[in-house]
């Protein structure tokens, strides 16, 4: 079958370990080029509209996700950097386990950057940098960053994969594993 007439799933399913890994550490690059950017141009406590609904602020949050645990009186940080240690070392292992399935890897693969995106602030500045502040009516979303955006986007096609169901996340992975084993052959002949 030609390249072009290949879906984009079946050329993600072929990927290895390595792909998955690269693309991770490119999203943490991402993240984290953006976060010095704005800690650049940015003053904490201000506020830079960009829309009626969109602004720029600096926000440290020493928390998790919409600043849980934020007013915690210091044992977070080591507790937020020990569970992302050991979520990064199972997605590791996930992706390896489950190498084929285009989607769960993929979703795997934004939670695994962002979460490291999100370590490196709480390692480097203590807390993790927030910047981008959607609002309307009045009622703001609590500030979040690029890598927040790839764990919540890396959440949701993790229930996506789901509802798929896992026949068809299989038949995907047989076929990889089908080309693995007729590459190994076509090398050993």
């Amino acid at each position: 079958m030609p390249e072009a007439a290949r879906s984009p799933w079946r050329r993600l399913a072929e990927w290895r370990l390595r792909d998955w890994l690269g693309t991770a550490l490119a999203l943490v690059v991402i993240d984290q080029i953006v976060k010095v950017l704005v800690l650049q141009t940015v003053r904490f406590g201000e506020v830079i509209e960009i829309t009626p609904f969109f602004n720029l602020v600096l926000v440290y949050n020493p928390g998790a996700a919409f600043s849980f645990l934020a007013g915690a009186s210091g044992w977070q940080r080591e507790f937020f950097v020990a569970v992302a240690l050991l979520a990064s070392a199972w997605i590791v292992w996930m992706l390896r386990r489950h190498r084929g399935r285009a989607l769960f890897c993929l979703a795997l693969t934004l939670i695994l950057g962002g979460a490291i995106g999100n370590l490196i602030d709480r390692l480097w500045m203590g807390a993790v940098i927030d910047f981008l502040d959607f609002h309307a009516f009045g009622y703001h979303w609590p500030a979040f960053n690029v890598a927040d955006s790839a764990i919540s986007c890396g959440a949701a096609l993790l229930v996506w994969d789901a509802f798929r169901g896992e026949a068809q996340a299989q038949d995907v992975a047989a076929g990889a594993a089908a080309k693995d084993a007729a590459a190994e052959s076509g090398r050993s002949l």
